[in-house]
């Protein structure tokens, strides 16, 4: 297997799991006021308001069609490319008596002032009822994974090594909508797709982790806890590491070249994946290793059998 570097000593890292722990402790308190305080820029995914799709003859620049809307009060619509450079994806947030054909006559009439042959594809309302819904139906599915993840976990190592996953994978997540509420970024379901996703790529990691700890238990006898998981997160480190560039290569071409459509999908993994990597080191490890794991814990007990009584 090719490694990026050959360490023949391991790293001490739960020797510094206490400060790493506590700047994630701070971290995660900060994105907590953030939720609380300001709370997320829900898209019109979630809140409702009207979807128009539009069509120019040449390519157009999104900051021209932003600036045309601008002129008419919709400062608060979101412009996007929508497949080539000549699709413009128009989303306008609900408004108070005013409907959707309305609003787009408004549009059509703005736009045709600068290109007179721009055609409109389609119209679209989203109710926020609708939108509610998918709030709870992609809140819902969070919760259901996070389950099964404690889930799989606990049976396939033990209820410590659940609790610290659990822990890590709650720290990914808070982290990743505590940023997205105190910078204000469009929250939308592409995004809320991308924590699912991150939901899994910080598992997957905590389990490559986990595995060899459970491993080292077994032939590192006469090592200690914390000899035993530094050993463990050395061993998978170069793992580690050529795994998330690898993936942020895929991830990086989609933020900093996929446009408007794919940007918060894309930043929201880049955070996932970078803050997914710190937390299976210094916060499941060190939280495993906090709640008393040892090599007893899999060693099954041997049923002890009694002598008959004559």
């Amino acid at each position: 297997m090719f490694e990026v570097y050959k360490v023949t000593r391991a790293l001490p890292f739960m020797a510094n799991a206490k400060p790493w722990f506590s700047i994630s402790v701070i971290a995660v308190l900060i994105a907590v006021a953030g939720l609380a305080f300001r709370g997320l820029n829900l898209g019109i995914d979630f809140t409702g308001g009207t979807v128009i799709e539009v069509t120019y003859p040449e390519p157009i620049e999104v900051n021209t069609v932003r600036e045309k809307l601008a002129s008419v009060n919709m400062t608060d619509a979101i412009v996007q490319n929508f497949g080539t450079a000549r699709d413009v994806l128009i989303r306008i947030p609900v408004k108070p008596e005013v409907t959707s054909a309305q609003l787009s006559e408004v549009v059509l009439k703005a736009l045709r002032e600068r290109e007179p042959k721009v055609e409109m594809k389609r119209v679209e309302f989203v109710g926020p009822q609708v939108g509610s819904e998918l709030l709870y139906d992609g809140l819902l599915a969070l919760i259901v994974v996070t389950l099964g993840i404690m889930g799989y976990l606990a049976v396939r190592f033990e209820w410590k090594f659940a609790v610290g996953a659990i822990t890590a994978t709650a720290h990914d997540v808070l982290i990743i909508f505590g940023l997205f509420a105190i910078f204000q970024w469009n929250f939308d379901l592409t995004a809320l797709a991308a924590v699912l996703a991150v939901l899994g790529y910080s598992v997957n990691d905590t389990v490559v982790v986990f595995d060899r700890i459970r491993e080292n238990f077994r032939k590192m006898r006469r090592a200690t806890v914390p000899e035993i998981m530094d050993d463990a997160i050395t061993a998978t480190l170069s793992r580690t590491i050529l795994t998330g560039g690898s993936t942020m290569l895929m991830v990086g071409a989609m933020l900093f070249f996929g446009g408007d459509v794919l940007y918060f999908f894309a930043l929201a993994l880049t955070i996932g994946i970078i803050v997914g990597i710190y937390s299976s080191i210094f916060v499941a490890s060190a939280v495993t290793m906090w709640l008393g794991i040892s090599r007893e814990d899999f060693i099954k007990p041997e049923k002890k059998q009694q002598d008959a009584q004559v």
